[in-house]
């Protein structure tokens, strides 16, 4: 009896030491915890000069989240879901398979959109590579993800003294003293923080962190944006911090507790050039089949038309929208045209970037090559504005093609004015449809 006893405890440790089995082919399913590390720029650490570190997170490591889920009956074939607050990212293109070279087990994860990817190699519940910005040069950020891990920047819990649940003006300060005023919105629960940074031409989309004590933090991963935010909570109406965007980019900034500053209305950042309000352009398509606002397909519509780029999230929101309402409303008499403006030089590269973004999304309207996208050459090719300034703008266009309205920026559904932008656009959709002179 006293043997068998023996034979049941040895049995339970030596159970309680073995990882769970994976009966799945390739990643275990359930959810992960990457990080990037920031590390290897070359930029000036920002975080350091206002002392924004954590002792129990690691300073220039931005974390993400992230779920492996198998289709229903299939132990071969999964998708990546991306964590950001309340966005979930399907990713679908994943290449799975033994790396000649290592013999060991490798995934490719595409976010072909924005052309990047996640290349890394699986072992023991853990992956280990680097995310890849095509677009540019030599552009690899180290990578790590844990099977089994759903915390952020940390699992501790602690009572804390501030909380800055809010609207904020805050200050963003490039190296060279270019200033940048946006406005932070935070929701705090306990030790979690979500929220965004709105700016006049666009937002930061989707953040999520903690904050312990008087410190926080908050990062963003969709597959394009690699943002992290470092914190520091000097009183309750003031807080300062860092952030990074990849190893190419990092700003300080301060914010003030402020529910009443605004920025600048959207539709007085961009204007008509000169007297003539009738206006018109020629791009070519997809095809290379050149494409004009007066065409006769577009006679007697309403002409919405988005400046964009097939590789800027803030884009792929507007256009999310724009696909949503044409479902969802009567659009018969509306026609909309994008314009994209990509970050390739080669035509043969932005041409194939455009038809890759139409067809992925089924996008059922044009997509006009633009050219370039630094934003003078844009703004040289559409001469009749004053300036473009943000991708994406929108251009709001009668039935005489007379320019009525321009839009600067987007701010998305991470964002507290989202409901304000669709009530506005389809105030304008009304007005545009009325004999009402605008």
């Amino acid at each position: 009896m006293l043997r068998i006893s023996y034979f049941l405890l040895l049995v339970i440790i030596l159970q309680s030491c073995v990882e769970p089995i994976n009966n799945h082919q390739k990643l275990p399913p359930g959810m992960y915890r990457g990080v990037l590390n920031l590390k290897d720029t070359n930029i000036e650490n920002a975080a350091e000069e206002i002392n924004t570190k954590l002792n129990i997170v690691e300073p220039s490591q931005l974390p993400f989240n992230f779920e492996v889920a198998y289709e229903e009956g299939s132990d071969e074939d999964f998708k990546i879901i991306l964590y950001n607050d309340d966005e979930r990212l399907q990713v679908t293109d994943i290449s799975y398979g033994k790396d000649r070279a290592t013999n060991r087990d490798t995934v490719l994860i595409k976010f072909p959109i924005y052309d990047t990817y996640i290349s890394a190699i699986y072992n023991e519940n853990v992956l280990e590579g680097y995310w890849g910005v095509n677009y540019r040069n030599n552009y690899k950020i180290p990578f790590v993800a844990y099977h089994g891990q759903a915390h952020r920047f940390t699992d501790l819990t602690k009572t804390n003294q501030y909380n800055i649940s809010g609207r904020w003006k805050c200050t963003f300060t490039e190296a060279d003293g270019a200033e940048d005023i946006t406005i932070g919105n935070f929701e705090q629960e306990g030790n979690k923080i979500t929220g965004t940074f709105k700016t006049e031409t666009g937002d930061y989309r989707f953040l999520e962190g903690n904050i312990i004590d008087n410190k926080f933090y908050l990062s963003v991963f969709d597959g394009s944006h690699a943002f992290l935010f470092e914190g520091k909570i000097l009183d309750d109406n003031k807080i300062i911090g860092s952030f990074t965007s990849g190893i190419h980019y990092q700003a300080t900034w301060e914010g003030i507790r402020d529910d009443d500053f605004e920025l600048t209305d959207p539709y007085q950042l961009t204007s008509l050039q000169g007297a003539s309000e009738i206006i018109d352009f020629s791009f070519p398509d997809v095809n290379k089949v050149m494409v004009s606002l007066s065409d006769a397909k577009y006679d007697n519509k309403i002409k919405i038309v988005k400046i964009m780029g097939t590789w800027c999230p803030n884009c792929m929101d507007a256009t999310n929208f724009i696909l949503e309402y044409l479902a969802k409303n009567d659009s018969e008499d509306i026609a909309v045209i994008a314009l994209a403006f990509e970050r390739y030089r080669d035509e043969s590269k932005a041409y194939a970037a455009i038809k890759k973004y139409k067809d992925r999304k089924a996008i059922p309207f044009d997509i006009l090559y633009g050219g370039y996208f630094e934003k003078d050459e844009s703004t040289a090719k559409l001469p009749f504005l004053d300036n473009i300034i943000s991708y994406p703008t929108l251009l709001f266009i009668d039935k005489r093609n007379r320019l009525r309205k321009v839009h600067t920026g987007f701010s998305g559904p991470a964002t507290d004015k989202y409901e304000d932008f669709k009530n506005g656009f389809d105030k304008i959709v009304a007005e545009l449809r009325s004999t009402e002179e605008i």
